[in-house]
């Protein structure tokens, strides 16, 4: 075994230092990756180079690891580490490096609609693509049930190719890339305002998540440091869009169990947070209010006391819904035991978020890497060990909690003060990880001379979560699965950047 502390150039700073390797410790990557030494933050690439962001869970040590690959080639991780199996696709659809040694040569997010190959390297002229391949399936009596990409509703598209034996799921495979945008090649040249903008964009229920993550990233990268009010109204902000999205999803989950009485009250509660956002903020999700520096616009006392009178609402009214949950016979007999996730899988892939501490694994950004105000408040990571949907239900419930109590001491330990600063920007690189509502948001920057973004790569919670999802419905029967994919709800969006 050898310590990320043994790899980077200078140990006297922990948090995302990039360092060039051999090809043999690349190779080393993978197989501790395997071990669970280290955990896969995210992996991407560019032309002529591959990176992968890795974490020590024993030492909280965290770095970039980046391999020279002008020969359009480099050894695959994933035929070591699972979690790397998807972004090694994703690699090759965008930039056209080529993973040796891959498990699976299909394409990931290139459906051949683009007109091109490789967008984000030598932007090939696009052809005709095979028919997308299913894993093989053997067995007697088994068949198969081709589910989306169009959905019922009004949700993003994504495909479920479920093998079962009668009502119970035997293999599950997903198919997503239906709603690729080229986020990361509209960054590439953007300025720092218009780039703070897209980072936004990525998955639209984590705006303030993805702004803050690409603000820090920014800022670390341009040595600038925000004023503290600037701080404060970030972790606001954040909180209540975790709020408004556990509260939907808390409604959403028992909705799809048949028992709507807790959708519509959730749904009542999330639609005050968000007009409380409205009003304290100008945007009912916060859109573009945090920038590079700090924030675009303060709340004032009118903002600051609407935010406490919904705190005190909620406070008054969420212990009753969660009565009503716990109280309801019929409806934990749908989500008690349904859609389990092993501890050893969350593990394996770090995954984050509810998913990942419905299932024992309590890491959570704000306490891994604690920052202002989070080190100055107090609160508490709450863990299951069972990984049910019940499990994901519960953990968004106390995450509630969490919020609540977290917000009643930023609004009263609010500092006055000044709510931005200038950040000039340089030829330099920053990383940063943030705790959205989904799960831990990592975002790297390079900044060019010029002051305009050279690369930029955003990492969604979901990457990790959905192959668990596959996982999770193994076992159960084809008419749970509307129950544990909203239990997971991962973002389509925010995966096919």
């Amino acid at each position: 075994m050898i310590a990320l502390a043994d790899i980077v150039a200078d140990t006297s700073s922990t948090h995302w230092q990039r360092t060039p390797v051999s090809e043999d410790l690349w190779n080393l990557v993978g197989k501790q990756l395997a071990d669970g030494a280290w955990t896969l933050v995210a992996h991407w690439g560019e032309p002529a180079m591959v990176h992968a962001a890795l974490r020590e869970p024993a030492t909280g040590m965290t770095a970039v690891l980046s391999l020279d690959a002008a020969g359009g080639l480099f050894p695959s991780l994933g035929r070591h580490a699972l979690p790397a199996r998807r972004p090694e696709r994703t690699i090759r659809d965008l930039v056209g490096l080529e993973p040796e040694g891959a498990p699976d040569p299909r394409p990931w997010l290139d459906h051949g609609c683009w007109g091109l190959r490789h967008p984000l390297g030598d932007r090939l002229a696009g052809g005709e693509q095979e028919p997308y391949r299913f894993l093989p399936v053997e067995g007697e009596g088994l068949h198969q049930i081709p589910v989306g990409p169009v959905h019922a509703g009004i949700i993003e598209p994504g495909h479920f190719r479920f093998t079962a034996s009668g009502e119970t799921v035997v293999r599950l495979e997903e198919r997503l890339g239906y709603v690729h945008k080229g986020i990361e090649g509209l960054l590439i040249g953007a300025p720092l305002h218009r780039a703070a903008k897209l980072a936004g964009r990525a998955s639209g229920d984590s705006t303030v998540a993805y702004a803050i993550a690409f603000a820090q990233a920014v800022e670390t990268a341009c040595s600038a440091s925000i004023p503290l009010r600037a701080v404060y109204l970030r972790a606001v902000m954040l909180e209540l869009e975790r709020i408004a999205n556990h509260l939907g999803d808390i409604g959403a989950v028992c909705n799809d169990a048949a028992f709507s009485l807790m959708h519509t009250h959730c749904a009542v509660m999330r639609e005050r947070v968000l007009r409380t956002a409205d009003l304290a903020f100008g945007h009912r999700l916060m859109m573009d209010c945090v920038v590079p520096g700090g924030v675009a616009g303060d709340i004032g006392q009118k903002g600051k006391n609407q935010i406490s009178k919904l705190v005190a609402q909620i406070g008054r009214q969420f212990p009753s819904l969660v009565a009503i949950y716990e109280d309801t016979a019929s409806l934990q007999d749908r989500t008690v035991r349904t859609g389990m996730v092993r501890h050893d899988l969350v593990a394996q892939f770090g995954a984050g978020g509810y998913v990942g501490r419905a299932s024992g694994r309590g890491f959570d950004a704000r306490k891994a890497f604690p920052c202002p105000p989070y080190d100055m408040l107090e609160f508490q990571v709450p863990t299951l060990e069972r990984g049910d949907v019940d499990a994901r239900i519960r953990i968004r419930i106390r995450e509630v909690e969490q919020s609540l109590s977290l917000l009643r001491q930023m609004l009263a330990q609010l500092p006055d003060g000044e709510i931005q600063t200038a950040v000039v920007p340089h030829a330099a690189e920053g990383a940063s990880l943030i705790e959205g509502f989904r799960g831990d948001i990592f975002v790297w920057v390079r900044i060019d001379e010029d002051g305009s973004v050279a690369r930029c790569h955003l990492r969604d919670p979901s990457c990790f979560q959905w192959p668990l999802l596959e996982a999770a419905i193994d076992g159960n029967i084809v008419a749970d699965f509307p129950l544990c994919n909203k239990s997971f709800n991962c973002s389509y969006a925010g995966h096919d950047l």
